[in-house]
């Protein structure tokens, strides 16, 4: 496969908490456009072999911050068929990218819910992956419904990976780089490209996230393309709290290239997909993919501990939560924990 630049574009967000549901679609139009703005601009600085882009958690909207989660679904959660959608698809088509981000989507299986979704968007401008965030702090994640949305979708839904001249692409969202077993189950599915959009600390020292995905590139054999935003505006909290250190890790866990603060493209460079794929053909140490032993494992992933179905009534059907639900089903875990010992 021919090696391609790839760019974890460090990109500002501006948040629509702040205005009423036209005035948020508005604003939702006005991000895409300047998003598309600086893609244009960086591939035309960095050279035609720019052929994928990762944007930023909350590059459209933010995040729900004061809002109720109907209130949410119905001014930050976009259509799976919507105009934003098709917008995005507009930039990729223009550019010649694979386009990737993350969004609050709803889903026509859950009329009372939305979910935060990982996408990927091929040159031709069609949606190609939809990944949904399993585990969340404030948000309904599959796992939060997870009977019916196996019935659905099926346990490939939870986990997929898109095939492409650029290698195996999959999404990791935001903190999710932090649990281990998410990209395990994409590696497992075939991943080599592990595209992360998120908002978090950029800070002097390494950060948890900053940790994990060095770990995660190491242990899956896979590159890590991670996308900071460049602070959020517009929101009730410092702006730059979440900013810079976007970045690529190579599959030994070698970060390639890192942005600083602020707006920015310098976090791209070469994937070599071909490299790749020989180190993970090669006996030795270094191939920890090979020398996986799960059944050790199985038994402890059985235990319960924060529990499927929370937000499911007895019929399968989606219930009625405020969203602090999640706050109290957290602190009902960490009850259970102490209680059988696994915690003091």
């Amino acid at each position: 496969m021919t090696p391609y630049s790839a760019l974890a574009l460090q990109a500002r967000c501006f948040a629509i908490n702040q205005q009423d549901t036209n005035q948020a679609r508005e604003k939702i139009f006005a991000n895409i456009a300047r998003v598309a703005g600086h893609i244009k601009g960086a591939k035309g600085f960095i050279g035609p072999s720019v052929k994928l882009v990762v944007l930023p958690e909350y590059f459209m909207t933010s995040f729900p911050f004061g809002e109720s989660m109907t209130q949410w679904r119905k001014k930050g959660a976009i259509d799976p068929d919507g105009i934003e959608y098709q917008k995005l698809g507009e930039i990729a088509q223009q550019n010649q990218i694979y386009l990737s981000g993350n969004a609050y989507e709803t889903d026509k299986h859950f009329p009372d819910l939305y979910f935060q979704t990982s996408f990927i968007i091929n040159p031709s401008g069609d949606v190609v992956l939809r990944y949904r965030r399993l585990v969340s702090m404030f948000a309904p994640t599959p796992h939060d419904v997870l009977d019916k949305y196996l019935d659905i979708y099926g346990y490939e839904g939870l986990y997929p990976v898109h095939d492409c001249e650029l290698g195996r692409l999959a999404c990791v969202a935001s903190e999710e780089i932090l649990y281990p077993e998410i990209s395990r189950c994409l590696t497992m599915y075939g991943a080599e490209v592990l595209l992360h959009s998120s908002s978090e600390v950029g800070a002097v020292e390494l950060t948890p996230k900053d940790i994990a995905k060095r770990a995660r590139a190491i242990e899956n054999l896979a590159y890590v393309i991670s996308a900071n935003s460049a602070g959020i505006d517009d929101i009730a909290f410092p702006a730059e709290s979440t900013d810079g250190l976007s970045k690529l890790v190579d599959f030994k866990g070698r970060v390639m290239a890192e942005a600083g603060f602020g707006e920015s493209m310098v976090a791209n460079a070469e994937i070599d997909i071909d490299s790749l794929r020989r180190y993970r053909n090669k006996p030795g140490m270094g191939n920890i993919l090979s020398r996986q032993r799960n059944e050790l494992f199985a038994p402890m992933y059985k235990q319960v501990i924060y529990p499927a179905n929370n937000m499911l009534d007895g019929n399968k059907q989606e219930k009625a939560v405020a969203r602090e639900h999640f706050i109290q089903t957290q602190i009902e875990t960490i009850s259970k924990l102490k209680a059988s010992g696994k915690i003091k």
